[in-house]
């Protein structure tokens, strides 16, 4: 499994837009995505660097592999 590299929730955010999610709204400093075709909803803290648990639960909540991701970014 290759390694997460460190990236921002605007980054985290570009890369989810790839495969459908939308921007739905924002509740302090996390942002609510939205995937219209199945209604799957994730939540991204809007930080520079977003730890790593952070990370792989956002990857999985989304469906997508560690290697899926890297390939968006």
């Amino acid at each position: 499994m290759p390694k997460l590299p460190s990236v921002s929730g605007k980054d985290t955010m570009k890369a989810l837009f790839k495969v459908g999610f939308i921007f739905k709204s924002q509740v302090g400093s996390h942002m609510i995505l939205k995937r219209e075709s199945d209604g799957k909803r994730v939540s991204i803290p809007n930080h520079d660097q977003l730890p790593k648990g952070t990370m792989r639960a956002i990857i999985r909540q989304c469906e997508l592999s560690v290697e899926e991701f890297i390939k968006l970014l």
